[in-house]
């Protein structure tokens, strides 16, 4: 088989402390205004549902959810820069709902900037519709930038 063709080992797993430096680095990477080493700790020392995404051994996603009555509310999903564009989000994404199905999710809730025109794209070709907009909800370089509330139906 040629080594270009060569398909990806790909996986998941739950998240541990001793991954969030890695994904903060990735986070850093991805967002302007990032999460702290300290709000994924949290994450994880509140029993929130947190999975890393790995291609290769590597660590090159993650994802973050509360739980809660039939209800996920999906507090931070990102894929590393360098994954960006070959469907891994999409993959991510199916995790997480797979997960969320085996918590009697019934609906998932996010918020995304407007200005994320990919994330938008895609979680709309997943399922998710704009239910909403939060005003000044993200720090931005010119002040606050809104929130658009999405939902999917499990």
């Amino acid at each position: 088989m040629n080594a270009l063709l060569k398909p990806l080992e790909m996986g998941f797993r739950p998240m541990v402390q001793e991954d969030v430096e890695s994904i903060v680095r990735i986070e850093r990477a991805s967002y302007p205004y990032p999460w702290t080493l300290g709000n994924f700790s949290d994450c994880l020392q509140s029993g929130y549902s947190c999975w890393t995404g790995e291609i290769e051994g590597r660590i090159a996603g993650y994802w973050l959810v509360m739980f809660a009555v039939g209800e996920g509310h999906i507090l931070n999903c990102c894929v590393a820069p360098a994954w960006r564009g070959r469907r891994f989000g999409i993959q991510l994404m199916e995790h997480l709902m797979q997960v969320a199905r085996g918590h009697q999710t019934e609906a998932l809730f996010l918020e995304v900037r407007p200005s994320n025109i990919p994330a938008v794209k895609m979680y709309e070709r997943m399922g998710f519709e704009t239910i909403a907009q939060r005003r000044h909800y993200y720090p931005s370089d010119e002040g606050r930038e809104d929130a658009l509330i999405m939902r999917r139906l499990l």
